[in-house]
């Protein structure tokens, strides 16, 4: 009896279908890179804020003053103090009064022209050319801490989309949860960038990040189970690519539009049009036939053959299907056995080291002052090599080697950084870089080699369960960055470069997955650490029960 890996090799592994299926898909990459990193322009800090007090926005109305000549002649910060404070220009004398205060210089009323430092209890006023959501929600001084929730709060919903999604695509179907998906970070995303108040925009954003979580993760399962063990290297690094071009096309859009709820309408409206891809991408027929639905999984079998013109004869009218692959996912299921369990806590370090090391490395250098766009930008095309290499590399030397070296030479080049003078900053650059190619390299894999090393049953969810380390480390990279940073600058550094260099000498002890069928059960995986389970796993499966398709 044929299995599904032979079945699609009749249809076609890479055709004109899968290629068109894959291109489409590759779309949700861009919008997901979109809300993943948008924060930086959503949340811009200005470059000069300031506490306006009564007396304040009365000279400035009488005087007919800019923005920017307001906070020269009245912001604190203007004169050596704090933006958290003002100035009490009402205690100049006993008749100050805004009236009398100088358009020109109205601290001269003052005693050494120093006037009294209050707390801000006034309105807040902002030198900027476009509003973020600082401007919107006042996120300044006692109220800063709020800025890094919007983030923290987005990665909690991609955590939670780990786990519930995840969990839903293997049970209710991949393109079901995918298309719901879509429609909720649509909707979502709309509330977002119309919330009247904060508590409002965290709680939506954190259900965007929900669904968004749901998008990119069911989208890169399709896509891998839906081409041949040959192909599955490219469209796992070719998506990776598709985000990386989010990354780099989000500046444009920023720089084009003046205000955050014009990007987050932008970056959020592109997900409806995904809702029309139920009439062109086909559920996962690999999902199917693990849920006894072999005819719906045959009539998309030989659709996939008839568009890539080929012929799947009547020998393919029904497949070997275990009792293992129609159960339900459970957690337990992801450590119960030997390989199961030392392959999920290998790639969980691996997505934790992989998300601290990135974020870490963009903070540190991917904005460092100047034209935050055209650094944003730079900072995504760094990415595009690191894609090149793994696809000249990972077929010839196979996944692990890869992986493991990437890792490593993210590890050694944050530690070289760190003991590097400061004196050749053109050198401390350039490791550096080298780092954030090395470990943009082992992101990517990542993916690849999660997807390959679970059944079918419990890919999604074990892709999914893993990669909410990705999200728990993001939650944690910037306080890592920033509190060891204030009791050394190079801190940091070392503790990435411990981790990274460790997660490379542990993925090594993961088993080879290079031109391998996917595995479809818990038992295949167990083969996979034997010495012919390259062997084995061609060879057709023992039936325990049948299912016509």
């Amino acid at each position: 009896m044929p299995s599904f890996d032979e079945a699609l090799q009749r249809a076609g592994e890479f055709g004109r279908f899968q290629r068109r299926v894959f291109l489409l898909l590759c779309l949700t990459g861009v919008t997901f890179a979109f809300l993943f990193v948008a924060v930086v322009f959503l949340g811009s800090r200005p470059d000069h804020y300031w506490c306006r007090g009564p007396s304040a926005a009365a000279l400035a109305e009488r005087c007919g003053w800019s923005p920017e000549e307001e906070w020269n002649r009245t912001a604190p910060e203007r004169s050596g103090h704090g933006p958290c404070q003002r100035f009490l220009l009402e205690a100049a004398n006993d008749t100050a009064t805004a009236a009398a205060l100088s358009c020109s210089d109205p601290l001269a009323a003052f005693p050494n022209r120093s006037a009294p430092l209050v707390p801000c209890r006034g309105s807040w006023r902002y030198a900027q050319a476009h509003s973020t959501i600082v401007s919107e929600f006042d996120l300044v001084c006692a109220n800063g801490w709020m800025l890094d929730l919007t983030q923290a709060i987005l990665n909690l919903g991609f955590l939670a989309g780990a786990f519930t999604l995840g969990y839903a695509a293997d049970r209710y179907g991949r393109l079901v949860i995918y298309l719901i998906s879509c429609f909720g970070v649509g909707v979502t995303g709309i509330v977002v960038a119309f919330a009247p108040n904060f508590s409002v925009f965290v709680v939506f954003r954190f259900l965007q990040g929900v669904f968004g979580k749901g998008t990119w993760m069911t989208c890169y399962v399709i896509v891998t189970e839906i081409v041949g063990s040959k192909q599955r290297r490219i469209v796992g690094i070719v998506i990776q690519m598709f985000f990386t071009l989010g990354i780099i096309i989000l500046p444009g859009i920023a720089y084009f539009i003046p205000n955050w709820q014009g990007i987050q309408l932008a970056i959020t409206l592109p997900n409806f049009l995904f809702l029309l891809y139920y009439w062109v991408v086909p559920e996962s027929p690999r999902w199917l036939i693990t849920r006894k639905k072999g005819d719906e999984a045959l009539k998309i079998l030989r659709s996939i053959a008839k568009c890539n013109g080929k012929y799947l004869s009547p020998n393919y009218s029904e497949i070997t299907v275990t009792d293992e692959e129609v159960s339900n996912p459970s957690f337990l299921d992801l450590v119960r056995t030997p390989q199961m369990r030392k392959c999920t806590l290998i790639l969980m370090f691996a997505w934790f080291t992989s998300a601290v090391v990135y974020q870490g490395l963009v903070m540190r250098l991917g904005i460092v002052g100047g034209n935050l766009y055209i650094d944003f930008f730079i900072s995504g095309v760094v990415e595009l090599p690191g894609a090149l290499l793994i696809l000249l590399t990972i077929e010839r030397f196979g996944r692990r080697l890869p992986f493991a070296a990437s890792n490593i030479m993210a590890g050694v080049a944050c530690l070289v950084t760190a003991f590097l003078p400061e004196g050749i900053p053109w050198l401390r650059t350039t490791v550096a870089t080298l780092g954030r190619l090395g470990i943009t390299m082992a992101f990517e894999i990542v993916y690849l080699v999660n997807s390959e090393l679970y059944p079918t049953t419990l890919r999604n969810f074990g892709v999914s369960l893993c990669s909410g380390l990705c999200d728990f480390g993001g939650i944690i990279a910037p306080f890592l960055l920033f509190r060891l940073a204030a009791i050394w600058l190079e801190l940091p550094l070392i503790i990435f470069g411990i981790l990274a260099s460790v997660c490379g000498g542990l993925v090594m002890l993961l088993p080879e997955t290079k031109g391998i069928a996917l595995p479809e059960t818990v038992d295949d995986v167990e083969k996979l650490g034997s010495p012919h389970s390259y062997k084995c796993h061609r060879k057709k499966k023992t039936p325990v029960s049948s299912s016509h398709l």
